[in-house]
């Protein structure tokens, strides 16, 4: 009976001829599914919300904040990614753009919190980018940041990053870096994008390997000459990261080098964060607060890590972490200074799942933080600290982060059209079995996508 109920999406590419159903999986579907669990739903959402009143918080208008909240996903996270060593796909994934639209659309179609995509070139080029946006619309989606790629050599690539890309010695490949950046820019106008984001793997693995201050001059140089073909209205994202691909020295290593960079080049430019992207036990949460301060938060990439940059999916090692840094992005939020308009995105790495899975639980998470962060009562924190509080100030955080708010989440999802147990759903659906019989085999691969 639940499959009757499923809309056939052929997991196919349109561009060879096959017809493509609007949405992955249809309403009634999900309305079927939905329907044995509306009681129990509204028995937690009125005793939530009954608990709610006591604190004087008005539960709807929580909700409302929800489904106001949204988060982007990764083109690339639609598919397995892989160790250093070696990577093990999964029948039905995706293996073009096309494919990784219709998977988002299912994500999006679920959770009903991830609208936007955002695309990595290389590896999503089409010859037809206005026919590519009128597929993702087609699909509930639009696009978000673009992504370059200048960390690893393509087929019929003149000059190898090998060196460096943005601040490589070899000028005829800094130049390359550069153009490839600006085609970048040019696509993403084409997708009705308004930012590119850029991050690089230069650096060193040897001391005296090459010239610290001089390889920043480079990438600064370089870099100019990106930001200068920025449109009006666009922004330039500068994603540090503390190593890997580079273990001695990286160009752009942590904020303090990202938001000089970013200062150097204007005010178009700012700073990306990414959580696994830090030296161990690093206070993000600060890091936050001083690149709002400083007008410089351009945009945050949730994942989650307990080693280094393991890319682990949001909120499944350290899920006060990711409430600490709602806290201060909804600090932010509230005290906007320069501007607040931060670009969020999941970025994942999934080995050992399905990616769609990873990423519905990821996007939960990632609401769920933000959804204890608006509880937070700011007045109560304010005095705290004011008066040097330190227990009623932590207590207040951790009040805010005790209470259980899923039944926010699922009935702001349940009002977008979204289905309340989205894991269930999307298992019922049977997408990915259905991917596996029409979609080409994604072969073996040598490390992370």
């Amino acid at each position: 009976m639940l499959m009757q109920a499923t809309r056939k999406l052929l997991c196919a590419d349109p561009v060879e001829g096959r017809e493509m159903e609007e949405l992955p999986i249809s309403s009634e579907l999900i309305a079927e599914l939905n329907a044995p669990l509306l009681a129990a739903l509204e028995d937690d959402y009125g005793s939530l919300g009954r608990q709610l009143d006591r604190r004087t918080i008005a539960i709807n208008e929580i909700k409302d904040r929800v489904l106001g909240f949204s988060v982007a996903l990764p083109s690339w996270g639609s598919g397995r990614g892989g160790t250093r060593f070696a990577k093990f796909p999964i029948p039905g994934e995706p293996t073009n753009i096309h494919e990784k639209l219709a998977d988002c659309a299912v994500v999006n179609q679920l959770s009903r919190a991830t609208p936007r995509v955002s695309p990595h070139f290389p590896w999503d080029k089409v010859s037809d980018y206005s026919a590519l946006k009128e597929e993702a619309s087609s699909l509930g989606l639009g696009f978000d940041a673009i992504n370059s790629n200048t960390f690893q050599d393509q087929p019929g690539q003149a000059y190898s990053y090998s060196t460096g890309s943005l601040a490589s010695t070899v000028a005829a490949t800094r130049q390359q870096a550069v153009d490839h950046n600006i085609e970048c820019i040019e696509i993403g106008e084409k997708l009705g994008s308004n930012a590119l984001t850029v991050w690089v793997g230069d650096g060193t693995n040897f001391p005296g390997q090459q010239d610290l201050g001089r390889s920043l001059d480079r990438y600064l140089d370089a870099a100019a000459q990106v930001y200068a073909a920025l449109p009006e209205g666009w922004r330039m994202l500068l994603e540090h990261k503390m190593f890997e691909p580079a273990f001695y020295s990286t160009v752009i290593s942590d904020w303090g080098s990202s938001i000089l960079a970013a200062q150097t080049l204007g005010p178009k430019a700012q700073c990306l964060v990414d959580l696994g992207h830090h030296a161990p036990n690093v206070n993000i949460e600060q890091i936050v607060a001083r690149l709002h301060r400083f007008g410089k938060l351009g945009g945050f990439h949730f994942n989650d890590s307990k080693y280094g940059d393991d890319d682990l999916d949001s909120g499944s090692i350290n899920p006060h972490q990711l409430f600490l840094v709602f806290n201060e992005l909804i600090e932010a939020e509230l005290n906007p200074r320069d501007g607040f308009n931060p670009a969020y995105m999941i970025d994942q790495s999934h080995n050992v799942t399905d990616p769609i899975e990873s990423m519905l639980s990821s996007a939960e998470a990632i609401m769920s933080a933000f959804a204890k962060a608006v509880l937070v009562d700011r007045a109560a924190l304010r005095h705290a600290q004011e008066n040097n509080d330190t227990m009623m100030a932590f207590q207040t955080l951790r009040q805010a982060y005790r209470t259980d708010v899923s039944p926010i989440v699922a009935q702001a999802r349940l009002e977008a059209g979204g289905a309340i147990d989205v894991l269930n759903a999307y298992r019922r659906s049977e997408w990915r079995e259905r991917c596996a019989q029409s979609r080409k085999a994604v072969g073996l691969g040598a490390g992370i996508v």
